[in-house]
């Protein structure tokens, strides 16, 4: 259908249209009086000798005017006009009910999440480490939760609530400093205070160990996963990727720490490995430039912080920014531009920074503390501004660990308790999955 038939066809009804408003402008010089619309017996009254408003020669208190003003508005004598030309306007609840599609609200209002107070779930964690710098605790995809107490590793199955022992190790290897699932959840890392990483096979009626990693000289608190390379950090400052494919699985070494990696953070991409330490610098690596037989430089150095750096976490819709957060000493979250290595923002939280987990679903970020109120605290990004403070356990939350699903988050403290909590929402909500924007050539290395 061209243009010229498509203006015949939708031309009748607007001529009908306009014709009518032409005959509505010619007829409104003529004033009819709506018969419908007048009051005849206040009209027979006033045109007997009835008056608008009796006249009062004396002063009246402010009482009575009000009084007389409030009587003369309910029985309508205060009118001065006898004929009506057009019927009274509708109230506005008639009107809304004649025709609510009409009336457009000015402004949509996003209903507001609730966060239960309390957690949904809280178990015993005995004899788990009160120790900052490890990393004790991990949700893995298959939905069960590993958890490090002393010198043993515990599963709990997120399904059923099952909890097994997979494995407790002599006094001369342990305690458990670090664990962590690879990214299938059949495999489950774990570091030792004898400098040693296991590798156990997880599955039902066949766990066992696999094979041994030798390479660092001090504990191992520090683990992560990027496909097939196990990234683990020691106390002796070295920072390791491990192919578990070969035999000779070191192929890769990061120098730049001088004391104890306290976190480590592969993203999203895999391009990028964050890592954080005692010595209260955070470096950006990148995967092409770890070595087995040389050292490589970072590409960021970051200063800022004035107290160990433990709590890091990629931002999940944006693909160049992560997280810091400092300990006692420094009490801040900082979000950092990983291509250029700015300083985007910094937060006082006021207390220790254990942990950072960001929502998957929406743009907020949680944070565990330490002293003194030991809580966890949902942040609005990028306002930074506080949307809720969870309280329940009675020391520092040094462990959080995230569902597969994204919406749950467990707690791990050193008052023994392992807690569950719905902090990011339900599950049965439908709620958007935020789209992550890639920077353009993020997986190269930067100009500095």
């Amino acid at each position: 259908m061209d243009a010229g038939s498509r203006y015949n066809k939708f031309r009748p009804p607007l001529v009908n249209q306009m014709s009518h408003k032409k005959r509505t402008r010619e007829n409104l010089d003529r004033f009819i009086p709506n018969r419908s619309a007048m009051d005849f017996d206040y009209a027979h009254y006033m045109l007997s000798g009835g008056k608008v408003k009796k006249e009062h020669y004396g002063v009246n208190s402010p009482s009575k005017e009000a009084y007389s003003k409030q009587l003369a508005e309910i029985f309508n004598m205060n009118r001065t006009r006898i004929l009506a030309f057009k019927n009274k306007p509708p109230h506005s609840a008639e009107r809304v009910s004649e025709s609510p599609s009409s009336i457009q609200p000015s402004k949509t209002i996003k209903k507001r999440r609730y966060i239960p107070q309390s957690s949904e779930r809280t178990l015993d964690a005995p004899d788990i480490l009160d120790d900052f710098y490890l990393n004790l605790l991990d949700w893995g995809s298959n939905n069960v939760l590993a958890i490090a107490l002393g010198n043993s590793v515990y599963l709990w199955d997120a399904s059923d609530g099952s909890a097994t022992e997979l494995l407790t190790v002599d006094d001369d290897f342990g305690p458990v400093t670090a664990v962590s699932w690879s990214p299938d959840g059949r495999h489950l890392a774990v570091g030792l205070n004898n400098s040693h990483v296991q590798l156990w096979n997880t599955l039902q009626g066949s766990s066992r160990l696999m094979r041994t990693l030798r390479g660092h000289s001090l504990r191992v608190g520090s683990l992560d996963w990027n496909e097939n390379i196990l990234t683990t950090g020691g106390m002796d400052s070295l920072i390791i990727n491990n192919d578990l494919r070969i035999r000779s699985h070191i192929v890769g070494t990061y120098r730049g720490h001088n004391q104890e990696i306290c976190g480590l953070k592969w993203s999203a991409s895999g391009q990028q490995l964050a890592s954080g330490g005692n010595d209260n610098l955070v470096h950006i690596w990148s995967i092409s430039m770890g070595s087995a037989n040389t050292t490589h430089q970072w590409v960021h150095r970051m200063t800022d912080h004035t107290a160990a750096v433990k709590a890091l976490s990629w931002c999940p819709f944006q693909s160049n920014m992560v997280a810091s957060g400092g300990g006692v000493g420094d009490q801040c979250i900082k979000f950092w531009n990983t291509n250029t290595g700015a300083c985007l923002n910094s937060v006082n939280t006021g207390s220790q920074v254990c942990s950072l987990l960001w929502n998957r679903h929406d743009r907020e970020l949680l944070s565990s503390h330490g002293f003194t109120d030991n809580q966890l605290t949902v942040w609005k990004y990028p306002s930074m501004t506080k949307i809720s403070e969870l309280l329940g356990h009675t020391s520092r939350v040094l462990y959080m660990a995230q569902s597969p699903d994204g919406y749950t988050v467990a707690t791990a403290a050193a008052d023994e308790t392992l807690r569950l909590w719905n902090v990011f929402g339900n599950p049965k909500e439908t709620m958007p999955v935020l789209k992550r924007k890639l920077e353009p050539f993020f997986d190269l290395a930067q100009i500095r």
